[in-house]
């Protein structure tokens, strides 16, 4: 049995903290209060007996009682998301029909797993999955043809449907690998170097303007790629630099011997 105070939220809270070092962000990413987060640590730290964290640096790091502690608490975390997963497909079980986008990022990776768990789930379910982009996919939504979809956030709200925020994927800047350009000259517009945007009907292009507007930086537009892989490979020939997010640096695996990931 475990000691009284150690509790599923403490380490989550934990393992929030380990990661960024930071009670703010750990906050961020658990969604409580920073006093919350600090005070799931200290019961979990009195319930175990051991300090987990060191909190005089920061950032902070862990303790050797906390390096071991994290190794188990993920896995147990682990183990629990899956069965969680497991019994939400479960939940579907009973659908005659289901009819589900993805967005294209997830091709390489994401979508034939998930196409494989649901069709070996799904066993009397009519089942359908299509891949394409996040503007199609919101069409698709609001046409009623699609039951659900994992796309980017869509440019406003949708009749009737409702959003599941699941993951972050934050604007980076990539450059050719070796480019004597620091980011800030290469925003500032004051190299050489010509910014490639995504084409202009892109849900990802409106997202990225948007934040550049935010951010007061006007970039000429000299080129608009509508192919995600074909902008990475202009990038690595040293044609220009772009915008992107990681998700869509790691779809360019085959570039990366040739590009340079930085943050935005």
């Amino acid at each position: 049995m475990l000691n009284k105070g150690i509790t599923l939220r403490g380490i989550e809270v934990f393992e929030a903290l380990a990661r960024s070092g930071s009670v703010a962000q750990a906050a961020e990413a658990t969604g409580l209060s920073q006093p919350a987060v600090s005070q799931q640590m200290r019961n979990l730290e009195a319930a175990i007996g051991a300090e987990l964290v060191d909190h005089t640096r920061r950032p902070m790091r862990l303790t050797q009682a906390g390096q071991m502690f994290l190794r188990r608490a993920e896995q147990a975390l682990s183990e629990l998301r899956q069965a969680q997963s497991e019994v939400t497909v479960m939940d579907l079980a009973h659908l005659e029909a289901l009819n589900l986008g993805v967005i294209d990022d997830f091709d390489d990776d994401l979508t034939p797993r998930l196409a494989t768990i649901l069709g070996d789930s799904l066993t009397g379910c009519r089942f359908r999955m299509i891949t394409a982009g996040s503007n199609e996919l919101a069409q698709a939504l609001r046409d009623q043809s699609l039951h659900m979809a994992l796309s980017a956030q869509i440019d406003g709200p949708i009749d009737g449907v409702l959003e599941y925020p699941l993951a972050r994927d934050p604007f980076i800047l990539v450059t050719p690998a070796g480019a004597p350009y620091a980011p800030e000259a290469l925003l500032r517009g004051s190299t050489d170097l010509p910014f490639l945007r995504y084409a202009a009907d892109q849900l990802i292009a409106r997202q990225i303007e948007a934040h550049l507007t935010a951010q007061g930086h006007n970039l000429r537009a000299r080129f608009e790629i509508g192919s995600h892989l074909a902008l990475m490979a202009m990038v690595a020939r040293g044609i220009g630099w772009a915008i992107t997010t990681p998700l869509g640096y790691m779809r360019a695996a085959r570039f990366h011997d040739r590009l340079a990931a930085h943050p935005l």
